[in-house]
């Protein structure tokens, strides 16, 4: 159903490009190549700490408003980001988007996942300053998975008077499997399990978005439950129904941007690899403080911490937590071409390290060095 879905909506868009003048599409699409140098441990099976260039991207999205009230569009989407990702195409979101008022409004197909601040952006580089993005709520590793599911969604903004700025609310409801090529499926292999198909299971969740009589701030929480199974020749994978809540905040005024979040995610996990059943609970506890500023038109600096804890396991051991001191800094030299250059101060591997590239085990502490340069239209 996920394949004939998206079949369908690209079918639709192509039907809208026959008949419609071009005038009346939207596309957009960008292309970026990513570098990464560490000090010690390889990052996102990666071999950083001899350098790398294995990681591009690149995508395109196609839109049509059908009439005042419909639109319609998809992204196509590639990355190879170490041994993650590949070179097959996949479908980013495909949907239909329709808007009584600004009141309500229902949307269908492969969508975005609202979570937080970033989750539903997440797959634009060129919207942001970071290289990568608070890891330890927006795993590049996992962001197809986490990006979107296939289902529908009810959206609207509720306005509050005068002095009460308005209101924007979602609530979705669908199915979503883990990403073939994705971090996830990654370290279940390391558990010695693997999927002719990709664990799934139903999602659902809500955002509430606050937009104050101040529009420079911006306060909001979000919740998502998940649940997945999956089954192989090896053996099987249960995670039981998982509510994550995230609670998130924005300021932006002039030349300075602010923003925080806070995330819970209480994890039941049940490998069952051959005769023997693990259960693997996890208690993830994620917070980040962000700062940016406009130094000039096309030039940006910023910096953020990023904070991640097992709370289940031992706190004191590296494995549970991931502390990620970053700076910043983005060059728009036109219009369409920019670069980033960002260094990170990685202390623990509870984020980001996998066996299969660092087979000799893991430093506690390592220096990181990611640049990307993108074009984007």
């Amino acid at each position: 159903m996920p394949r004939r879905t998206a079949l369908l909506l690209v079918v639709c868009c192509a039907a809208r490009l026959v008949a419609q003048d071009l005038e009346n599409i939207q596309i957009h699409g960008f292309a970026t190549q990513g570098f990464l140098y560490s000090s010690h441990n390889n990052y996102l099976t990666m071999k950083s700490s001899s350098s790398s260039l294995q990681w591009t991207e690149g995508a395109i999205s196609v839109a049509d408003q059908v009439t005042d009230k419909l639109r319609v569009g998809i992204q196509l989407h590639m990355r190879q980001m170490g041994d993650l990702g590949g070179p097959n195409v996949v479908v980013d979101w495909a949907s239909g988007d329709f808007k009584f008022n600004d009141k309500l409004g229902f949307r269908a197909g492969k969508i975005k996942a609202p979570l937080g601040l970033f989750n539903e952006s997440q797959d634009v580089d060129s919207l942001f300053l970071w290289t990568l993005l608070p890891q330890s709520m927006y795993p590049v590793d996992n962001m197809d998975f986490n990006l979107s599911e296939m289902g529908g969604e009810i959206y609207g903004a509720l306005p509050l008077g005068k002095r009460g700025g308005h209101l924007q609310y979602v609530g979705h409801i669908g199915d979503n499997s883990l990403d073939a090529n994705g971090g996830y499926v990654e370290q279940l292999a390391e558990f010695g399990l693997t999927f002719p198909t990709p664990p799934s299971g139903k999602t659902y969740g809500a955002d509430l978005q606050w937009v104050t009589p101040w529009r420079e701030l911006t306060v909001g929480a979000s919740a998502l439950n998940d649940a997945l199974d999956g089954t192989g020749p090896q053996g099987t994978v249960r995670l039981a129904a998982t509510f994550t809540m995230a609670y998130y905040a924005r300021w932006d005024r002039g030349r300075v941007h602010l923003a925080g979040e806070y995330w819970r995610t209480p994890l039941n996990i049940l490998l069952t690899v051959g005769p023997n059943a693990m259960p693997y609970p996890v208690d993830q506890r994620a917070w980040y403080p962000m700062a940016s500023y406009s130094v000039m038109k096309r030039l940006q600096i910023g910096g953020y911490y990023s904070h991640y804890v097992n709370k289940a396991g031992d706190t004191s051991l590296p494995a549970n937590y991931s502390k990620d001191w970053v700076i910043s800094g983005r060059y728009d030299f036109n219009d369409y071409f920019y670069g980033k250059l960002e260094g990170h101060f990685l202390h623990g591997t509870g984020l980001g390290y996998y066996t299969s590239t660092n087979p000799d085990g893991l430093k506690p502490n390592s220096n990181l060095l990611a640049a990307r340069i993108g074009f984007s239209f």
